[in-house]
């Protein structure tokens, strides 16, 4: 006999999020789905990196010091570091709107609006927020059901909106905002100064063994050289260039979001809201500041029952009784007696024996459905 039972499942919130992210180690690793270019980005370094110490460090470490693969490591590590770091971490991804709580504004909305006749544009969803006497518009996401917080803003190929939203780095994997632009800016700035470090004693090593058996032997000789050489000088310009663009960014207090937009630098010509009109201080508010918790909760718990039919005799108890239709009729009556009065009656005390064939009706013995056939001694009598 089957019985149904109740299980409950475990069920991350991260595994219910809206988005297009990608989840790895139970929600603790939170990434965009497109990856593709972030392992070419780890393939470059990784690869670079290998040659250099495989080839180029020994004879340094020799001929001039052995502090050269010591702070090339240093600085290899602390990339990696930083790299995993942004592209690992929420950017600081803002929840979407509860049922509830979306069909509020909406509510709100149109209070504030009123009815819009029909065939009529309705007006944009904006609400003024005022941050150090600037007014600034706080959007409405027609996707997440919210008014966007200053700065944030809805990235189209996570599907999500980013508090403080920089920009969508396909090289490191994942958004860049509010909670690991510090750490992006650290990985390029790290990296600007390895590609330089690796370029520059590839061509010292090249010199030197130039020195020695002349400059076509030496590349001949060392084709990994080459290579590296060739990536360093192709990815110095636009590393360096990055790091560049975004130290500028970071001394003004603004994000690549804003500069393209030319939210402070447009024809309103509206004063910067965020920056504090100091270099220093803005660097230290930008790399230096508190960093807030994630909101996401993704390794919360959300617990999901399941029914479960499973197979097998179901266990009845000494004061359980058999459902009416599995009991006999004079067991039926007796069961339905005691339970309208609540009294026991007297017949269930000392059961009746069982009656047999002959003394069964006719009509019991025939199965349901059965048609009465007329006996033969029933149509002699009437003949």
């Amino acid at each position: 006999m089957s019985v149904m039972v109740a299980r409950k499942k475990v069920v991350r919130k991260w595994e219910k999020l809206p988005g297009r992210n990608t989840f790895c180690c139970d929600g603790r690793i939170m990434m965009a789905r497109q990856k593709g270019i972030f392992y070419l980005t780890l393939f470059l370094i990784l690869g670079t990196c290998a040659l250099f110490f495989a080839f180029e460090c020994r004879y340094l470490a020799v001929q001039l010091s052995p502090a050269i693969p010591v702070f090339a490591a240093v600085l290899f590590l602390f990339a990696m570091a930083t790299l995993l770091r942004t592209s690992f971490s929420d950017p600081g991804v803002i929840p979407r709107a509860l049922p509830d709580e979306a069909a509020f504004i909406e509510m709100e909305i149109e209070a504030t609006n009123g009815t819009v006749p029909q065939g009529q544009r309705p007006p944009p969803r904006i609400k003024n927020f005022q941050i150090n006497n600037q007014i600034v518009k706080l959007k409405y996401c027609y996707t997440c059901k919210i008014f966007r917080p200053p700065r944030a803003s809805h990235c189209s190929i996570c599907d999500n909106c980013v508090e403080r939203f920089d920009h969508h780095c396909p090289w490191v994997g994942n958004c860049v905002g509010k909670r690991n632009y510090r750490y992006f800016y650290l990985f390029i700035l790290s990296l600007s100064l390895l590609t330089i470090y690796i370029f520059t004693f590839n061509i010292v090593y090249v010199a030197l063994k130039s020195l020695k058996i002349g400059f076509l032997n030496t590349l001949k000789e060392t084709p990994g050289t080459v290579l590296e050489v060739l990536i360093c000088f192709f990815t110095l310009w636009s590393v360096v260039g990055l790091t560049g663009f975004h130290t500028f960014l970071v001394a003004l207090n603004q994000t690549t979001n804003e500069d393209i937009k030319g939210s402070w630098t447009g024809k309103n010509r509206v004063q910067n809201p965020y920056s504090h009109g100091n270099i220093v201080k803005n660097c230290c508010e930008v790399l230096c500041g508190p960093l807030p918790p994630s909101v996401l909760d993704r390794r919360g718990i959300l617990q999901q029952e399941e029914s479960t039919a499973q197979e097998g005799p179901c266990p009845r108890g000494p004061g359980t009784q058999e459902p009416l239709a599995m009991q006999g009729p004079r067991q039926a009556e007796e069961s339905s007696t005691k339970q309208q009065d609540g009294s026991i009656p007297l017949s269930s005390a000392v059961p009746a024996p069982p009656l047999s064939d002959a003394e069964m009706p006719e009509e019991k013995l025939r199965t349901p459905g059965e048609v009465p056939v007329p006996s033969l001694d029933a149509g002699r009598a009437e003949h």
